[in-house]
């Protein structure tokens, strides 16, 4: 299964809007195929496996892996399950069931009904976890929403900046650091800062330190004041800005989406898109915007770097508190990865 996993991970930020899948064949303790979905429209898994497989008789007296219970739905490709029926596979292993509508169960019935052995909840909490996009986009009907922030050594998350000051990023990591956040960047199909950032930075929340995509990107000004030309609107791809004034925005080109005072903005932003299907919003600030998703309890992952230079005052990080699943050191910081438990 881990090997189902390794394969499924190859893939990762390239799926989109469909799941991360592995597929291992195994007869007699040795792997004779194994395959996964490298994009969506393409083979499934499952069906790459049986394909590298040379001897299909031995398909009879084989077991096959898959991280993700096999579809049982028409789509751009058969279903899976009954591809896996026709070639008379008589022992399948899932890590978890595929929990959007088109499938829950379905595909496991179908290979139950068809006299496959089903085995299920193998490495359950690994297999959720590489689809965790997925997952939770169709049980939470919202994005999976990841925060990021870099702190000083005494909690800061900027300097003071007086009126002069350069507008540029002011760096608390190094620079493999950075290498790891664009790699993060190209897995996530949308990436979230606040019009502060924008002003004070002028990022341009692109890929380019990293092989990828450019995340769909969005900027969240209540305001609605925003430079004439920040660098975010002059990179390939779409811009989208959600704020309470839209017609105080001139960004040509971009899509501008406005807000109610009823609902938080996080909430609003949550159900846009994922009306838009997508499944992953990866926040890089500032500390209000990062501060309201946490207090709203929008967000389910928080990557916190916290540099070895102390700023001694500026603009304080924001708190959070959740699971610890991993911790990094680098030259210049430590990484600290934590789960949202509520």
């Amino acid at each position: 299964m881990r090997r189902c996993l390794d394969l499924a991970s190859k893939a990762e930020g390239m799926t989109y809007p469909n799941p991360m899948v592995g597929a291992v064949i195994v007869h007699q303790g040795n792997i004779i195929g194994e395959g996964y979905h490298i994009k969506a429209g393409g083979p499934h898994a499952e069906s790459r496996a049986v394909e590298s497989v040379r001897n299909k008789k031995l398909l009879e007296e084989s077991t096959l892996y898959v991280n993700l219970e096999p579809c049982s739905h028409f789509g751009k490709t058969p279903p899976c399950a009954d591809m896996i029926v026709s070639w008379k596979i008589p022992k399948v292993v899932v890590g978890t069931i595929d929990t959007s509508a088109k499938v829950s169960g379905k595909g496991i019935s179908r290979l139950r009904d068809a006299g496959c052995e089903v085995v299920t909840g193998v490495c359950e909490d690994e297999c959720r976890r590489i689809n965790r996009r997925f997952l939770t986009f169709h049980e939470k009907k919202r994005p999976y929403i990841t925060l990021k922030w870099a702190e000083s050594s005494d909690g800061f998350i900027d300097r003071e900046r007086d009126e002069d000051y350069r507008i540029e990023p002011n760096w608390i990591t190094g620079r493999a650091e950075r290498i790891l956040v664009h790699k993060w960047r190209a897995s996530e199909q949308a990436i979230l800062v606040g019009a502060g950032t924008v002003r004070a930075d002028d990022p341009r929340l692109n890929v380019r330190e990293w092989k990828g995509s450019n995340p769909i990107r969005i900027i969240l000004s209540g305001s609605g004041s925003l430079p004439d030309d920040p660098a975010v609107n002059r990179s390939i791809g779409s811009l989208i800005v959600f704020t309470f004034y839209p017609e105080k925005v001139v960004l040509p080109g971009s899509v501008i989406m406005k807000l109610n005072h009823r609902e938080p903005a996080a909430k609003q932003i949550s159900e846009a898109l994922h009306g838009w299907g997508i499944q992953s919003l990866f926040i890089e600030g500032g500390a209000q915007v990062l501060s309201h998703f946490i207090k709203t309890g929008y967000w389910d992952e928080a990557c916190v770097f916290t540099g070895t230079k102390a700023f001694k005052a500026g603009v304080k990080a924001p708190s959070v508190e959740g699971k610890t699943i991993m911790e990094k050191t680098f030259s210049n910081s430590t990484l600290k990865r934590l789960l949202n438990n509520k």
